[in-house]
């Protein structure tokens, strides 16, 4: 006979979590099931589902941790011109290297409740903190604003997205990199010499 592992296990919400990110990161969304994640966690086959009500329920969580994660580390930047503008592409790039499990999460709408209040509320806090970066950059030097929010999302997303997957080299340094790939992207007009 198996001895029974007991229910209780500390912080359970967390180590479903975290096993969760893992299995994300290593083998993508697909692979998350309640059971398998419980059997992973050391834990009652039920005890995930009393946390997050079903996958996509656990999904959402871990898109609005993500996004709460984001919000974070872009707030850190004071908005205001080009150069705080990359250095916010900087930290998202840097934000999806080091939770990957979470990026890919966040980017697979289709997996999660987009009617969450704490996924909406997250998600308005890094998207805040973005369009602030982008408008304030001059007008001169971004153009129309829905736009320039779009494209630098665009770059920033496409960058780690590529670095992640390998398609770009990764044996260089990714900030380094995007501070590089965002200069040419709100490079605007030259100014006039006087």
């Amino acid at each position: 006979m198996t001895p029974r592992r007991p229910y209780h296990h500390g912080d359970l919400r967390r180590a479903v979590l975290s096993v969760a990110l893992d299995v994300v990161t290593q083998e993508g969304v697909n692979a998350i099931s309640l059971r398998d994640l419980a059997r992973r966690a050391g834990v009652s086959h039920a005890a995930p589902a009393h946390h997050f009500g079903d996958k996509t329920g656990l999904l959402t969580a871990i898109a609005a941790e993500g996004y709460g994660l984001l919000a974070d580390a872009l707030a850190e930047i004071e908005p205001g011109g080009l150069d705080a503008l990359r250095e916010l592409g900087v930290r998202y790039v840097l934000f999806a290297l080091a939770h990957p499990g979470h990026f890919e999460v966040m980017n697979r709408a289709q997996v999660v409740d987009e009617t969450d209040a704490e996924l909406i509320d997250q998600k308005q806090r890094a998207g805040a903190s973005l369009r602030a970066g982008v408008l304030g950059v001059p007008d001169d030097r971004r153009g129309d604003g829905d736009q320039a929010v779009l494209a630098a999302w665009s770059l920033a997303h496409g960058y780690a997205s590529l670095y992640l997957s390998g398609s770009v080299r990764t044996d260089v340094d990714p900030a380094a990199t995007f501070r590089g790939l965002a200069g040419t992207l709100f490079a605007g007009p030259a100014q006039p010499q006087t």
